[in-house]
């Protein structure tokens, strides 16, 4: 299931993101501090990892092995932060695998992947609402901060086809990459990948 050309795919592709993760986990520290309202905007990095990975390869686990691998780096360089790389790389990535886990990795339109990052944005923004004490914030506060939440996975996951579309376009993936729809009734097609419309 995982030979070795598929698994150094994950590999580079989770340590450039970690690479990121190491980033925005510093300014993530310094936001929440002084500007709470708008810490979700960076918080779709952290889907970079499994989104590309995902679009490019079209398989089941790639988005665990690559969020796994993005967190480990991050806390390379930053081991104070482990648990929260290590952490947030492996909870989007297992959420990441879910919608395409619905098919049996049969279908990976690109309708599927900006409504799970919508929905998985809203959980995330849930899920440290008090931890940024968001709840001593006015109504319009809370909506600018799940708003936040809401839009910056979907950004980070267009970036994130934009880049995996990129690396299509270069062949790195051929011959390891399954197709977009290969449910028995489709049209089978390794097309280069739609950005936003199926």
């Amino acid at each position: 299931m995982f030979n070795t050309r598929l698994l150094m795919t994950c590999a580079a592709i989770g340590v450039g993101s970690g690479l990121v993760f190491t980033a925005a986990g510093l300014i993530n520290g310094i936001v929440s501090v002084t500007v709470p309202i708008i810490y979700g905007l960076s918080i779709g990095v952290y889907f970079l990892p499994g989104v590309i990975a995902q679009s490019l390869l079209r398989r089941p686990g790639v988005a665990l092995i690559t969020g796994l691998i993005a967190g480990l780096v991050g806390s390379a360089v930053n081991p104070a932060f482990i648990m929260r790389y290590l952490g947030t790389g492996l909870a989007i990535g297992l959420l990441q695998e879910l919608p395409f886990a619905v098919t049996k990795y049969r279908y990976w339109r690109a309708w599927v992947f900006y409504l799970a990052a919508a929905i998985m944005g809203l959980v995330f923004g849930g899920s440290v609402f008090f931890a940024v004490g968001m709840e001593h914030f006015a109504g319009w506060a809370n909506l600018v901060y799940f708003g936040m939440f809401g839009i910056s996975p979907i950004l980070f996951t267009w970036i994130g086809r934009l880049i995996a579309s990129g690396l299509d376009r270069t062949g790195v993936a051929r011959g390891i990459q399954n197709h977009i729809d290969s449910r028995q009734h489709a049209h089978r097609s390794n097309s280069p990948l739609p950005m936003m419309a199926a």
